[in-house]
Formats: structure tokens, sequence, C-alpha cells
């Protein structure tokens, strides 16, 4: 009965003691990656604008070519909703949709993912003139854990996790963009 009280009592300390170094761990992550390329902005925007062009560089979007996909709304404005569906697990089901377009300069996206877990994160896309013949695209993820899941990104590295995709996206967006 000793060893009983004894084991319940250190659970329930490991138990406390987790949910108070929870207080005090961040909530929030992101990761964000860049590329230059060798175009004009006007054309790197207007062709990153439109969201389904990401399918020819999202390194997601190609990982299941079996992949299931629906739009709503009209391509590169604000209310574009890109819908997908797919049995791998790491690309799951969900949906991107455009919230803000600065013309030009940035696009702004909420990403809405449903399965294998269910989140929601900020994404967005800054476009800077380098030269007149230079751009430079920043991608960047955003996004936050409420208290306690928040324990998780102590163990979580999302630069690992998404940040090399992020750049073999930008380094894909690259290549099509400088044929």
């Amino acid at each position: 009965m000793n060893i009983l009280k004894i084991v319940l009592i250190g659970i329930i300390s490991l138990i406390v003691l987790l949910l108070i170094v929870a207080l005090f761990t961040k909530k929030e992550y992101g990761v964000i990656r860049e590329v230059t390329i060798n175009k004009p902005k006007s054309e790197v925007f207007d062709y990153v604008k439109l969201l389904k062009n990401q399918e020819n560089f999202s390194v997601w979007a190609n990982k299941d070519p079996q992949m299931k996909k629906d739009y709503r709304g009209s391509d590169g404005t604000v209310g574009f909703v890109s819908m997908w569906e797919s049995k791998m697990k790491d690309v799951g089901k969900g949906e991107q949709e455009i919230t803000k377009i600065t013309d030009g300069e940035r696009i702004d996206y909420e990403l809405r993912f449903i399965e294998p877990f269910a989140s929601t994160s900020s994404a967005y896309m800054v476009f800077e003139g380098v030269s007149e013949t230079q751009t430079k695209v920043k991608w960047g993820f955003t996004g936050k854990m409420k208290y306690p899941t928040n324990l998780l990104l102590l163990t979580m590295n999302m630069e690992g996790m998404i940040g090399k995709d992020f750049q073999d996206g930008l380094n894909k967006l690259k290549a099509i963009l400088e044929k």
C-alpha cells in the first residue's frame, strides 16, 4: 500500500511539474525561409499570388499525386480557398485561404489543417525588390499552441520539421521562374 501511495504521489507531482513548466514555455512558433529570384518583383508576385501555382512549387502539394483538390472563389483574390485531401499522413486534409493581399508586397494565408490533427496557422509570402531584375521572396509560417499543449514545443523542432520543405519549395519556385 505504501508503494502504491508513493507511485501515485510521484505521478501527481510529475503532472503538476509539467503544468508549471508549461506556464513558462513559449506558446508561439515560426519558420521563415528566403530566396532571391532573378526576375522583376511584379513578375514574381503575379505568379505567386495565384494559389493554384503553389501546386507547382510547394513540396507538400507534390507529395501525393493522388491528392484530391478543390477550390472556392477567384484565385489571386482575398477569400480564395484551396482545399486538399490525401490518404498520406504527412499531407493530410485541410485548406488554405488567402486572407490579405498587399499588392506587389505581401500575401497572407490562413492554413486550416483538419487531419491528421486539427490546427490553424498563418503563412505569408513577402516580396522585396533587390534590383530591377531581382526579387527576394520570404516564405513564413507562424502558429500558436494553447496551454498546456504548448509543452510539445519543447520537443518539436519546427525549423527541422518544415524549414527544409519551405526552402525546397522556394528553390523550386526560383527554378520555375528563371527558366
